[in-house]
């Protein structure tokens, strides 16, 4: 299949790596952003088959991770009143909240549905105008034009009963954020190629050269990372701090001026809470005021006390890149895919899940020698 067969090439990722052994000469930090990127990473066995010197940190491009817990027994609380019917996105059921998860609510009997698009939400409202439709809002910039365009769709409409739970939040920010933080001694970035497929690469290069970091935005396949560590290292080991484009067959400059547009129109800026990590200014999205009707932490003014992590979880650490999964003494004991004590172990794209289900492959299991 084009554009994902020739990314999977055992032959290019063995060229890769042995660029990489010939250039390497000192150790290097390097942060994968995207949860998918890490999956990747585990999965093709590609950490194993790196340098010794590369060591590769996670980051905490997982936005059902990130999402707080707060908002998820929001989001639970809705689902368990009688005229609210909760639309979600599938890997947010299993994210434990403080008593329970989304699915646990609906095994109880709370109106869960799970749904591809906003814009089904949209179409169930129109529906069934006698129940409250939610929209459970989640994600990056990746995710924010459908759901900014089921709220305005909704308002083209008409609809009363439709709105979102919003917990958008935005990559540059984050990247920040771990550059700020004193434990970090992140020296290179790999950036989200589907983020900057929508947003495209203008957030970054202040990035670079406020923090004189390489960042080199890259794709998700075998080689694509690969190729984008490469990119990295030869910055590093050259002492140069640019902004390179790994992914470039998706990505553009400008990205897509008609999906930012769109989400411009429905969302501002704010700042937002990230789970286990607290909140980073200006790193999320909420609907401007002209859609205020559409948005449900306001219109339901839903109150809540405070509401406290596992004492044994170290999601935070982990999100944060200070720590690997391994390193958490409950990780595959008090905390299994089934019994998650942080979202990391039950999100699609968590680092705890990637480890739990992808690291006992070794090199000889990897892409590279099939």
């Amino acid at each position: 299949m084009k554009y994902l067969s020739e990314y999977r090439d055992p032959h290019m990722v063995k060229e890769y790596i042995e660029e990489l052994n010939q250039i390497v000469t000192r150790q290097w930090k390097i942060m994968e952003v995207c949860g998918g990127q890490t999956h990747s990473l585990v999965r093709n066995g590609l950490l194993e088959m790196m340098p010794s010197q590369i060591e590769m940190i996670h980051g905490p491009g997982c936005p059902v991770c990130v999402t707080p817990l707060g908002l998820i027994d929001k989001a639970i609380y809705l689902a368990e009143q009688d005229n609210v019917i909760l639309c979600s996105f599938g890997d947010m059921l299993r994210v434990p909240g403080s008593e329970k998860s989304l699915l646990q609510a609906k095994a109880e009997g709370a109106e869960v549905r799970i749904l591809y698009s906003p814009l089904e939400a949209v179409k169930l409202a129109k529906e069934t105008p006698e129940k409250e439709i939610v929209f459970f809002a989640v994600g990056f910039e990746t995710t924010a034009p459908a759901n900014a365009l089921s709220v305005i769709h909704a308002d083209r409409l008409g609809l009363k009963n439709y709105s979102i739970l919003t917990a958008h939040v935005l990559v540059p920010p984050a990247i920040e954020a771990v550059m700020q933080d004193e434990e970090s001694h992140i020296q290179g970035f790999l950036a989200a190629g589907h983020v900057c497929t929508i947003m495209g690469m203008q957030e970054y290069y202040p990035l670079v050269d406020k923090y004189k970091i390489p960042i080199v935005v890259t794709g998700f396949e075998p080689v694509d990372l690969l190729q984008g560590i490469l990119m990295l290292v030869r910055q590093l080991e050259t002492g140069r701090t640019e902004l390179e484009n790994q992914y470039s067959r998706v990505v553009r400059e400008n990205g897509n001026p008609k999906a930012i547009e769109t989400i411009l129109q429905a969302f501002e800026i704010t700042d937002r809470e990230w789970r286990g990590i607290g909140t980073i200014p200006e790193s999320g999205y909420q609907l401007r005021e002209n859609y205020a009707s559409y948005d449900a932490n306001r219109k339901f003014d839903i109150q809540q006390g405070e509401v406290s992590e596992s004492e044994i979880c170290i999601a935070g650490e982990i999100l944060k890149g200070i720590k690997k999964p391994k390193a958490c003494s409950a990780f595959g004991k008090e905390c299994t895919p089934e019994h998650p004590l942080g979202a990391p172990m039950v999100s699609s794209e968590g680092a705890c899940a990637a480890y739990y289900h992808f690291s006992a492959i070794t090199s000889s299991e990897s892409i590279a020698s099939k």
